[in-house]
């Protein structure tokens, strides 16, 4: 008998400042939708593909990379 998979627990919104991310990622918002929301600031999309591969969120500072 399989036993069901552990569902991923939620990445704390703001508690890095370097994220790398994968184009199965976008379209990206900050926070991303797995972060746990409560203590984070408004979503904003991120345009990283335009921004040549990294972007800097306005509200935190998170640093994202688009990683191939």
């Amino acid at each position: 008998m399989s036993r069901p998979l552990p569902e991923a627990a939620p990445i704390p919104a703001n508690a890095e400042n370097r994220y790398e991310v994968t184009r199965r990622d976008l379209p990206l918002s900050c926070p991303m939708p797995a972060m746990s929301l409560w203590n984070s600031h408004p979503k904003v999309y991120l345009p990283i593909v335009e921004d040549g591969g990294e972007s800097v969120c306005p509200y935190c500072g998170a640093h994202y990379v688009l990683r191939d």
